[in-house]
């Protein structure tokens, strides 16, 4: 998978742009899953796994990935991808650590912001707009309520146990990032070097 699919398929660092779909109003039983979800990733300020990533073009790529509430987060490809994502909490960068290129975007822009937010809130901000329940979990659907990146993430967690397995992304050319997590563990700690901008931008000459 190239640099260039990565960026525009964008499984983490940018909006995913597709033109929302109808929303359903929840039952009470569609909202008891979005609180049980809330409190499940409210109750998880650190962890650590493995992903694999099916890109539109149906490669597949893996690697490990790093999460701390709020806003940090690293995913990095295993060999011979050469791609690493770092939040820092604020950016979001891109990097191609073989060109040592790397793009930024605001985390707010991403749909990372769902999930590394400080409080978990799906009732804020975004507009949970379809709960699809599962014969072993559910899935959510989340869309920015502002309307800003017209966009929308579908969160799939297992519910015995509880457990986040992944999320989708559908871009305006109705192409699908998928992102399947292989494992995802709470940690106590992390070192804030993984959280590290990659290849910072050079002091600016006066």
């Amino acid at each position: 998978m190239d640099t260039q699919t990565t960026r525009r398929a964008l499984l983490l660092a940018a909006p995913a742009l597709l033109l929302p779909g109808a929303a359903h109003a929840l039952t009470p039983a569609d909202q008891a899953l979005v609180d049980k979800a809330v409190a499940y990733l409210q109750g998880m300020p650190s962890a650590r796994g493995r992903f694999v990533q099916t890109d539109p073009r149906g490669s597949m790529t893996q690697g490990a990935l790093y999460l701390q509430r709020p806003g940090r987060a690293r995913f990095e490809y295993d060999p011979p991808s050469s791609l690493l994502v770092v939040s820092d909490g604020r950016v979001v960068s891109v990097a191609d650590k073989r060109l040592k290129t790397v793009n930024r975007y605001f985390l707010t822009q991403t749909p990372l912001k769902l999930f590394l937010a400080d409080e978990i809130r799906l009732d804020r901000g975004v507009t949970v707009s379809r709960v699809t329940k599962m014969t072993d979990g559910f899935e959510l659907t989340a869309q920015d309520r502002a309307g800003k990146t017209r966009g929308q993430i579908v969160l799939t967690f297992a519910d015995s146990p509880m457990q986040l397995l992944g999320w989708k992304i559908t871009d305006a050319r109705n192409a699908e990032t998928r992102v399947r997590l292989t494992s995802l563990v709470r940690v106590s700690d992390l070192d804030p070097a993984l959280f590290r901008a990659p290849f910072p931008k050079p002091p600016t000459r006066r």
